[in-house]
């Protein structure tokens, strides 16, 4: 169509132009002989174009270039010999005698027209060049939103992985990094470089903590690191690395009060936590490595070495009757042998709790049996094992010393607290449950404003009704409504199943696991009658008031659904109220053809388990 226009316009402007100053030729000819002489660029446009795009010009390609002089001059002789072919045929301009030989009047064409067709191949490629410029730019947006997924309040990882080099191993005692674990971190830094250019990330925030902090050799290995990985790498202080790990508990657990604990190979960070209030941090040498230099390999040593360092840690002073929040790959590692040895019904790791009592018995018995002689030992990593007796005795001499409530295991700690601290107040004071949930909403739903009339339609239901609701059920209704639809796109039969294990095993943070177990009860009721027998392992680990309330939202989903059919607008214009014994569900004149046997039957279900009797009320 564009070069049909031209055509148009060049065969029209030169016909009446010639026509108006008195010129005598065969008009019908030469507009057709204008007209048509553009076909050639016309067919050659889309093949410029793909070579432009598959052979971009650069400066130093001498090869490109000529491809595309020669791609040029191929197709300028195309629309010469083209036009002559024309001209013979036609004869448009009335010449006497007329032209009888293609050739020379073909190359007259091609040189006189060459610095023409010259402009016009480097416009057409220009224009190609610039469209895909554009469509690079998109793809670059779009992949770098992908990829900086993690610079939100609810970041999910795209890819991890995690290589124990050792760095610290003797440093407690030599002073340096040992020399095979500065080439075994070398090696995973170039690995990692690597994959950050294929995944096209552009922020790249290496840290180093206390290894490199205490050794003698620290400056010269970074020197070396900064080089395999390309860009600066940021060394922590001990008072940095225990604030951002603290970070690391806010941003991820709901509310957090008490101390945060961070164990690393090197150190242990400790950190008072307080609603919007964080303290001091304190570092203190009782990483994993250090412990198994310092105690020659004792356990028992191990004890008594963090218990003489652990009495002047001020920020304990405050712990007894709160939350210790254990950070690191150790307490990670001892908490999933806890689990597997309990055979505890959700493996979750974030926000697991162990009773003080519980954890101190534990920690015991780590102490005291050989780690591959445990039960359930293969689920930690063998590089790891070697560790979970000086991580059990740092843990021990805490709750000895401190006696807090319990023991929290948060999966989140300085990557996460990094990650958090360059987010705005703005984006650092929203609930990363709901943010969450609501981005599932958006990647999974039908139509993602509907979950925000779902739990709007139920707030005003359960104001009508006797159920009082604390903020933090509010919040996980609200959580629930925003993952009510995530699993529509599974076969019917299998939706409350899948929605369940979405939910029970989602990536999910600011929540504990009974209230993770609602979420998944939530929606798998949205699916089924409450009386099915359904998320065994999510009824274990509720309360009977979450049970009750699980079945009463999921009950009043399954109304909205099939009154609403997944779709915003209509459930503002359809309330359901408690009034005098009654769950009433009131239906406009424009609406009154949904009211059908299922909707009814649905809501007696619903009104069957708030112990009232259902009624379809048309308004006036």
């Amino acid at each position: 169509m564009i070069w049909l226009s031209i055509g148009m316009f060049d065969a029209s402007d030169t016909v009446f132009s010639m026509r108006a100053e008195g010129h005598h030729h065969a008009w019908f000819s030469l507009f057709a002989t204008l007209l048509l002489s553009w076909l050639p660029w016309a067919l050659a446009s889309p093949l410029i174009l793909e070579l432009g795009h598959r052979n971009p010009p650069r400066i130093k390609s001498v090869p490109s270039w000529l491809m595309h002089l020669g791609a040029c001059a191929v197709t300028g002789l195309v629309f010469a010999a083209w036009t002559a072919g024309l001209e013979v045929l036609l004869n448009p301009w009335l010449q006497t005698p007329a032209p009888q030989l293609v050739a020379p009047l073909m190359l007259s064409k091609f040189l006189s027209h060459a610095v023409s067709f010259l402009i016009l191949y480097v416009s057409i490629a220009a224009i190609g060049y610039a469209i895909d410029s554009r469509e690079r730019l998109a793809l670059h947006e779009t992949e770098a939103a992908r990829l900086n997924e993690s610079l939100t309040r609810a970041p999910t990882p795209m890819f991890n992985e995690k290589v124990l080099c050792g760095l610290g191993r003797s440093v407690a005692t030599s002073g340096f990094l040992p020399e095979d674990a500065i080439a075994k971190a070398l090696m995973a830094l170039q690995r990692f470089r690597l994959l950050c250019d294929i995944m096209e990330i552009r922020d790249v925030r290496p840290i180093a903590t206390a290894a490199v902090r205490d050794a003698a050799n620290g400056p010269q290995f970074l020197e070396l690191a900064e080089r395999a990985i390309g860009c600066p790498i940021l060394l922590l202080s001990g008072a940095r690395e225990a604030r951002l790990a603290a970070l690391g508990v806010v941003s991820s657990i709901h509310q957090p009060d008490g101390v945060v604990g961070d164990l690393g190979g090197g150190s242990l960070e400790l950190t008072d936590i307080r609603p919007g209030q964080i303290g001091q941090g304190v570092t203190l040498p009782l990483g994993g490595l250090q412990l198994i230099e310092l105690s020659e390999r004792s356990p028992k040593k191990a004890a008594k070495i963090a218990r003489d360092a652990l009495t002047r840690a001020k920020a304990l002073e405050q712990l007894p009757g709160r939350t210790f929040y254990a950070v690191g790959g150790t307490w990670r590692a001892l908490a999933r042998l806890h689990m597997r040895q309990r055979q505890y019904p959700m493996h979750v790791m974030h926000n697991y709790i162990i009773p003080t009592r519980d954890a101190l018995e534990f920690a015991k018995l780590v102490e005291r049996i050989e780690a591959d002689a445990l039960s359930s030992i293969e689920s930690v990593s063998a590089a790891r094992r070697p560790l979970l007796a000086y991580g059990a005795a740092v843990l021990e001499e805490i709750i000895r010393q401190a006696n807090p409530r319990e023991i929290v295991i948060s999966a989140l700690g300085v990557r996460e607290g990094l990650l958090y601290e360059s987010l705005s107040p703005a984006d650092q004071a929203k609930d990363p449950l709901i943010e969450a949930a609501g981005e599932f909403n958006r990647l999974r739903s039908r139509a993602p404003r509907h979950a925000e009339d779902l739990f709007q339609w139920t707030s005003q239901f359960l104001e009508t009704t006797h159920l009082e609701e604390t903020k933090e059920e509010k919040r996980l209704r609200h959580a629930a409504c925003l993952l009510s639809d995530i699993a529509w796109r599974a076969h019917p039969d299998y939706r409350a199943e899948q929605s369940h294990d979405l939910i029970a095993n989602a990536t999910l943070i600011g929540i504990d696991h009974p209230a993770r177990a609602y979420l998944a009860l939530s929606s798998s009721y949205r699916h089924v009658s409450s009386d099915e027998d359904i998320g065994p392992v999510s009824r274990s680990l509720v309360s009977a008031r979450q049970l009750a309330r699980a079945r009463i939202l999921g009950g009043a989903m399954r109304v909205a659904f099939i009154l609403s059919a997944a779709m915003p607008g209509v459930l503002p214009r359809t309330p359901m109220i408690a009034q005098k014994g009654k769950v009433v569900l009131t239906l406009p004149p424009q609406l009154a053809s949904l009211n059908s046997d299922r909707l009814q039957s649905r809501l007696k279900q619903f009104a069957r388990l708030i112990g009232g009797d259902p009624e379809v009320r048309a308004s006036a």
